[in-house]
C-alpha cells in the first residue's frame, strides 16, 4: 500500500467533518435522553427475555459459515484439537453512504438489498443497523470442514472484546462489552462464564474479587490458573485504561488481585496488548491506550504501545524485555498465539500523517515470529513466498544491459516494478520504525485514506507469469488459534477509504512446514458500492483488498 494523495484542502475539509462529528456525537452521548436504539439496558433486557425462552440445548449441525465479525474469541478445544470453538464478535457495516447495492452470497443463499441510506435497510426479521454484537456459539470440525450452531439455555448475553480460556473440558469467558446499534453507547459486562464442552451448557460464575467491568484486556492460562491483565472501561465521559492484574485459581473457584510492591517496574494502562506463556514466564507485548495533552485544549491523544515484558508467576513481578533481532514495527490491532518455542504476530494497522493532511492507513499481513527461547523477533517468510521473490531476483540478474531487455521484455517489465516498489518500499521502512508514541487521531484506530496507489501495467503483467501466492488481506482484530502444529486465522476487519469492510474469512498454515496459507473459506461477500463519486474506483479498490488472490 503506497502513499496517498489528496486533492488540495480536501484532507482539511474531512478533518473538520470528523472533528464536527466527533463533537456532536459526545455531545448526544452526554444527554440523558435515549433513543430506542440507545437504549442499552432495555435491548439487553429483551434478549435476556428471549433467552429465557430456551428450555433445552439444541445443536444444528453442518450449518452455514458464522456471519462476519470481529472482536470474537477463537479457542481450540482441549479434548479435540480438530476442533476450533467460536464465541461472539461485532459486525460494522462500515459508514453511511448515498447509494448502497449490497449483495450477500453464502451456500447459495443470496439477499440483494438497494436503498438511500444504511438506516433504511431491512433484513429478515430485524432492522440493518450500523453495529451488531453477537452471542452465538460455532463449534468447526478442520477436517470434515462444517460448523454446527450450539444453542443452550442460560447463555451469556451477545459480547466482543472479550476473553476465552480453555481448560480440560471447559472454555471460561470474561467481560467484554455490548455496543449501541450506533455505536453512541457502551455496556462493560464484568460477568464470569464456563462453558462445558461436553454438554454445551453454559454456567455463570457469580464469585467475589472478580475484575470491574472491561473489555480489550487479555486472558492466558498458566497451569491451574487464569491470568488477567488490563482493559479498558468507556464512561461516556471518559475511557478509562487499566493495568490491573488479577489471577483465578480453576482449582479453588478463587479470584485474587495482585498489586505492585512499592518501587516494582510495572507496565502502563492499556488495552488491546497481547498475552503469551512460555514454561514459567508470562509475555505482554504491545497494546493501546490514550492520554490528554497537555495543552489547554485537553484533547485526547492515542498513544500505540511497542514495549514488552515479562511476568514471573512465582513472584508476580514484572520486568521489561530488550527487543532484539528484527523486531516489528509499532502497530494496533495485532494478533499473537503460540507455538511449540515460538511466537507468532499477525496483521494490525499503522495510521502515519505522511504530510501536511495527507494519512495513510497501512492494514497489514505480516506474519513475524519471537523465539521465546532466545527473546529474539524475525519476520516470518513463507517457502512459496520466498520463491516468488527468488524468480524475480533471477529475471533481474539475468538483465545486464539495455540490449538484452530487447531481447527479453521481462527485464523491462522488472526495471518498471522497482520503480513501482520504491514508494511501497519506503512505506514498509516507516511503518518499522515509526516512533513508538504515535498518534492517532482523534483517539480512533483507524484513519480514512483517499486515493489508491499506482502500479504499472508491466508489474502487472509479471506477476500474472508467477505462481499466485494464497495470503491473508491486511486486517485488525482477527482471531488466532494453534492446533496440531496449524495455525487458524479468522475475520477482523479492514477499511477502504470511507468504508469499513467486517471479514469472515478462515485461513490456514502448516507450521512444520511453513510453505503456502491455505483458504479454507474465502471472504464473505462481494461488495458493489456505488457513490456519487469514483464510483469505479472503490468499487476496483474493494475488489482488490478482498481478492488478494483470484477465486475459483
Amino acid at each position: 500500500m503506497g502513499k496517498k494523495t489528496k486533492k488540495p484542502g480536501k484532507g482539511k475539509e474531512k478533518t473538520e467533518r470528523k472533528t464536527a462529528r466527533a463533537e456532536e456525537k459526545k455531545a448526544r452521548r452526554e444527554t440523558k435522553k435515549l433513543s430506542p436504539e440507545d437504549d442499552i439496558d432495555a435491548i439487553l433486557l429483551s434478549i435476556q427475555k428471549e433467552e429465557a425462552k430456551k428450555k433445552d440445548v439444541q445443536v444444528d449441525d453442518n450449518v452455514p459459515a458464522p456471519s462476519p465479525r470481529s472482536n470474537c474469541s477463537l479457542t481450540v478445544n482441549p479434548l479435540k484439537e480438530t476442533e476450533l470453538i467460536l464465541y461472539g464478535g461485532e459486525f460494522y457495516n462500515g459508514n453511511k453512504v448515498t447509494s448502497l447495492n449490497f449483495q450477500l452470497k453464502r451456500d447459495c443463499v443470496y439477499l440483494l438489498i438497494e436503498c438511500r441510506d444504511v438506516n433504511e435497510l431491512l433484513l429478515p426479521q430485524c432492522e440493518f443497523v450500523q453495529t451488531f454484537v453477537y452471542g452465538d456459539l460455532f463449534r468447526y470440525d478442520v477436517e470434515k470442514l462444517e460448523w454446527k450452531l450450539v444453542s443452550s439455555p442460560n447463555s451469556p448475553p451477545p459480547r466482543s472484546a472479550h476473553q476465552a480460556v480453555a481448560w480440560k473440558n471447559y472454555v471460561y469467558i470474561f467481560g467484554g462489552e455490548f455496543t449501541s446499534p450506533n455505536q453512541e453507547r457502551f455496556h462493560h459486562y464484568k460477568d464470569f462464564w464456563m462453558l462445558d464442552l461436553k454438554t454445551n451448557q453454559w454456567e455463570q460464575l457469580n464469585l467475589k474479587g472478580c475484575p470491574s467491568p472491561r473489555s480489550g484486556h487479555r486472558m492466558v492460562l498458566y497451569k491451574h490458573k487464569i491470568i488477567l491483565f488490563g482493559g479498558f472501561y468507556d464512561t461516556l465521559r471518559e475511557v478509562r485504561y487499566y493495568n490491573d492484574l488479577f489471577v483465578f485459581d480453576l482449582d479453588q473457584f478463587k479470584w485474587q488481585e495482585i498489586k505492585p510492591k512499592p518501587a516494582a517496574m510495572w507496565p502502563t494502562a492499556r488495552s488491546g496488548f497481547q498475552l503469551f506463556v512460555y514454561q514459567d514466564d508470562i509475555f505482554l507485548y504491545g497494546g493501546y491506550s490514550k492520554e490528554v495533552s497537555s495543552d489547554k485544549s485537553n484533547s485526547e491523544k492515542g498513544i500505540v504501545h511497542s514495549d514488552m515484558w515479562s511476568l514471573d508467576p512465582k513472584s508476580w513481578e514484572w520486568n521489561k524485555v530488550k527487543k532484539s533481532g528484527m523486531p516489528p514495527g509499532p502497530r494496533a490491532g495485532f494478533s499473537m498465539c503460540v507455538h511449540k518455542r515460538r511466537a507468532l504476530l499477525f496483521g494490525g494497522v499503522v495510521d502515519i500523517e505522511v504530510e501536511v493532511d495527507v494519512m495513510m492507513s497501512l492494514f497489514l499481513n505480516e506474519l513475524y515470529g519471537f523465539q521465546l527461547d532466545t527473546n529474539r523477533w524475525y519476520p516470518l517468510e513463507l517457502r512459496k513466498e520466498k520463491s516468488t521473490k527468488d524468480k524475480l531476483k533471477k529475471i533481474e540478474q539475468n538483465c545486464p544491459d539495455d540490449v538484452d531487455k530487447k531481447i527479453n521484455p521481462a527485464c523491462a517489465t522488472r526495471e518498471e516494478t522497482e520503480e513501482s516498489d520504491d514508494e511501497e518500499n519506503s512505506i514498509d521502512y516507516i511503518s518499522k520504525n515509526i516512533a513508538s508514541n504515535m498518534s492517532i487521531d482523534d483517539g480512533e484506530t483507524l484513519t480514512k485514506s483517499e486515493g489508491k496507489p499506482k502500479e504499472s501495467s508491466a508489474k502487472l503483467d509479471l506477476q500474472s507469469s508467477l505462481p499466485e501466492v494464497v495470503k491473508p488481506c491486511g486486517r485488525i482484530n482477527a482471531c488466532m488459534a494453534v492446533g496440531r502444529d496449524t495455525l487458524y486465522i479468522y475475520g477482523g476487519m479492514m477499511e477502504i477509504k470511507d468504508q469499513e469492510i467486517t471479514l469472515d474469512d478462515l485461513y490456514s498454515l502448516n507450521l512444520s512446514k511453513l510453505d503456502e496459507w491455505k483458504c479454507i473459506i474465502p471472504h464473505w461477500a462481494d461488495f458493489v458500492l456505488v457513490v456519487e463519486a469514483d464510483i469505479a474506483e472503490t468499487a476496483e479498490e474493494i475488489a482488490l483488498a478482498l481478492n488478494p488472490f483470484p477465486m475459483s
